[in-house]
């Protein structure tokens, strides 16, 4: 591990069309091989998307599935005495939402449809009625850390 001072996290800017550093961080998730302009473009047309299937309310419905997917504990491997334990641990907010997005663009990715866009509106519906792959993915780290809840003394 390093000895040298943490670097400072970068702000992000909000996002033109929402205002929203949410937002804005999702689409750098989104973006690959640096095409900014296209994950935007992906990433409003999943929230208009959701607007037609929500009455206008796509943003609320945004938040809602990143709320549901986001994890409140997990896992971590420690080693002690020579053997490795699977120890729950609290997870930071910053952390919560990283995994969170991450699992809904991963699972959004696998699913069927016709447009990444489409794809993605239609895991983040689900994510906000608390179905959907990603919910699932919450659900079993928050039962693994469950199931090794008596490894939690080793916590550091």
């Amino acid at each position: 591990m390093s000895r040298r001072n943490k670097p400072p996290k970068r702000d992000v800017l909000p996002d033109p069309k929402f205002s929203s550093r949410i937002v804005t961080k999702f689409v750098n998730n989104l973006m690959e091989r640096g095409k900014k302009g296209v994950a935007e473009k992906i990433m409003y047309d999943a929230i208009n998307v959701l607007d037609q299937q929500s009455g206008g309310k796509g943003l609320e419905v945004f938040q809602k599935a990143l709320d549901n997917v986001a994890p409140v504990l997990e896992v971590k491997s420690k080693r002690i005495g020579g053997a490795t334990y699977q120890v729950p641990v609290e997870v930071r907010r910053d952390r919560r939402y990283a995994l969170a997005m991450r699992w809904i663009i991963t699972y959004s990715t696998a699913r069927s449809g016709n447009t990444m866009a489409q794809k993605l509106a239609a895991e983040l519906m689900a994510a906000s009625k608390g179905e959907g792959s990603a919910v699932k993915k919450k659900e079993d780290t928050h039962r693994m850390a469950e199931a090794n809840r008596a490894f939690a003394h080793f916590s550091r």
